[in-house]
């Protein structure tokens, strides 16, 4: 079993692009299921396989404990860790060649405490990857790609596995996803651009992470997808099976 974990911040397309995923491995003969870590979600463009929110009910951690729904939410994403074993066997009890694991909204209460680098670590699968989604309607400005590129950054170092960096929401732009991967793949570009628009005081700040995160080598490559047309599903889909499975494709 080969587990699939979509990272990203606040409405960057995480559920969507997890029920395309689920689908796309699907209709090509794989077995995917779509596992919910997010003890908040109200709804979901998905059925899980495997739902957090049967162990773990925010409503009743807010009258239990006399939390706002901000208090209640970070205590139930502490809560995840100590019901894994249980979503480990309903995982296990389907047998799926993929598990793709759709994270907490707020990515900072997955990666930045405990419960998730457990979660990645622990998993028992063949291998894992992490997914994390630059969505296009934030980093359309040069400043807001370089926050959200080290933001990334700093989620590979706390989640520790192969890591994809997806530009999401492709069909929302037009044709300014061309421009956003021209910054991905030509810091020289960015860094241009940034000058353009910033004051000076942001260029020198963001031109120096720019550049001390390329020395230690962080990339900032981008496949652009779309949740909704399925653009970029066939480059993604190579991606992670080169990660997984050296190029060689899962047999039916």
């Amino acid at each position: 079993m080969y587990a699939i974990f979509i990272t990203g911040t606040a409405g960057s397309g995480k559920s969507l692009l997890t029920s395309c995923l689920t689908q796309w491995f699907n209709a090509k003969g794989s077995y995917a299921i779509a596992v919910n870590l997010d003890p908040g979600a109200l709804s979901l463009p998905y059925e899980p396989d495997v739902d957090i929110r049967d162990y773990i009910d925010i409503q009743t951690i807010m009258d239990s404990y006399q939390l706002g729904p901000n208090g209640a939410l970070i205590f139930a994403t502490d809560l995840i860790a100590t019901r894994f074993q249980e979503i480990q066997d309903e995982i296990d009890s389907l047998s799926p060649d993929y598990a793709i694991i759709d994270t907490p909204g707020q990515v900072e209460l997955f990666a930045y405490r405990n419960n998730g680098p457990y979660i990645v670590e622990n998993i028992k699968c063949d291998e894992r990857a992490i997914l994390f989604l630059f969505d296009s309607m934030l980093v359309s400005t040069p400043i807001n790609f370089v926050s959200i590129a080290l933001l990334n950054a700093s989620i590979q170092l706390r989640l520790r596995a192969p890591h994809v960096a997806l530009l999401s929401k492709k069909d929302l732009i037009g044709e300014k996803w061309k421009k956003i991967l021209k910054w991905a793949s030509d810091r020289a570009a960015l860094e241009s651009a940034i000058k353009e628009e910033a004051r000076s005081i942001d260029y020198l700040l963001g031109s120096g992470i720019l550049r001390n995160l390329a020395r230690i080598g962080f990339s900032y490559e981008l496949i652009p997808v779309s949740a909704v047309t399925q653009e970029g599903m066939v480059e993604l889909s190579a991606t992670l099976t080169r990660i997984f499975k050296g190029g060689e494709e899962i047999e039916d």
